[in-house]
């Protein structure tokens, strides 16, 4: 649904199932902008954001959750991601990938 909903901004996808896919696919492609889940198997989008932020300091990471918890929202934000963007409400992040 959100990359259809995106399909005007962006040009390529590399869609993973899990953190660690996650930072592999950012190690291979290192993409203009992440959009990362929260709850994945294998590691979840807080530790992705942090190890690839870790490696990689200039990532663009935007957290995109169903979970609208203010915790969740800082725990993402101190993780290194950039916006915080609930599912419900996808206009926030086309604003963001515009400016890309």
């Amino acid at each position: 649904m959100i990359k259809t909903y995106l399909a005007d901004l962006i040009s390529e996808t590399f869609e993973c199932g899990d953190g660690c896919e996650a930072l592999t696919a950012y190690r291979q492609h290192q993409p203009d902008v992440v959009l990362m889940d929260l709850k994945m198997t294998k590691m979840d989008g807080l530790d992705a954001t942090r190890q690839i932020k870790e490696s990689f300091p200039q990532a663009r990471i935007v957290i995109v959750s169903q979970w609208e918890d203010a915790p969740l929202h800082d725990a993402a934000l101190s993780a290194g991601a950039e916006a915080y963007v609930s599912k419900s409400d996808l206009q926030p992040l086309r604003r963001i990938l515009a400016d890309a």
